[in-house]
């Protein structure tokens, strides 16, 4: 399997830490999105949208979306599971993955925040409130959810799905200056994520186009 990709990119790091989690190999194809490689006509071919990440399945099939890559992981390879044994228990991880997914990452992506500076006129402050509103919102909100669902990870005291999605918010916030000071519960389990060989691997500092410095 081939994963192009960004290696500050949270939905990248989503289908990274998904993969590491399942012990696959995959070959890195870096696309560096400050240079505008996703823009590029070959990189559209496989992803209109301009968006990373994308996965070429050995069959060579082209993936894109992250939830989407991460369930067509799960169906293809499912031991180990990312998913618990219990549905209710499945629904909230899902829950959790679409809050984080639709709700909070696409509002702090990097197009987003350069039309609000370009476009819109927003400067730093402005740009930060925006951030606090949408993104901090909807991190808040899955704080809440954590209360009733988490253990040691957000399902339980196995990562899976949800802390794919969580980590990535979490860097991605801490990095944006999103305010996490009350997401006490989202921040331990993040931590915990950190000692875990998986999301080692995954962390965006660990990748070969990572910008060091």
């Amino acid at each position: 399997m081939k994963l192009f990709g960004y290696w500050r990119s949270s939905a990248t790091y989503r289908v990274r830490i998904a993969l590491a989690l399942k012990n696959l190999d995959y070959e890195y194809v870096p696309v560096n999105l400050l240079k505008g490689e996703q823009k590029s006509e070959a990189y559209l071919a496989r992803n209109p949208l301009g968006l990373v990440p994308a996965l070429e399945t050995d069959d060579g099939a082209v993936l894109t979306q992250s939830l989407a890559i991460i369930a067509y992981l799960e169906e293809t390879f499912p031991e180990p599971s990312l998913m618990p044994d219990d549905a209710a228990a499945r629904a909230n991880a899902r829950s959790i993955a679409l809050t984080l997914a639709s709700e909070a990452q696409p509002f702090m992506n990097l197009r987003i925040q350069q039309y609000l500076k370009n476009e819109i006129g927003l400067d730093e402050n402005g740009v930060n409130k925006w951030l606090n509103q949408w993104p901090g919102g909807a991190m808040a909100a899955v704080e809440k959810t954590l209360a009733r669902t988490a253990g040691d990870f957000c399902i339980g005291d196995t990562p899976g799905l949800a802390d794919c999605f969580l980590v990535p918010q979490f860097f991605g916030a801490s990095r944006f200056g999103v305010d996490v000071s009350g997401l006490k519960k989202m921040k331990e389990i993040h931590d915990r994520c950190q000692q875990h060989t998986a999301f080692i691997k995954a962390h965006p500092d660990n990748q070969p186009d990572a910008v060091k410095g």
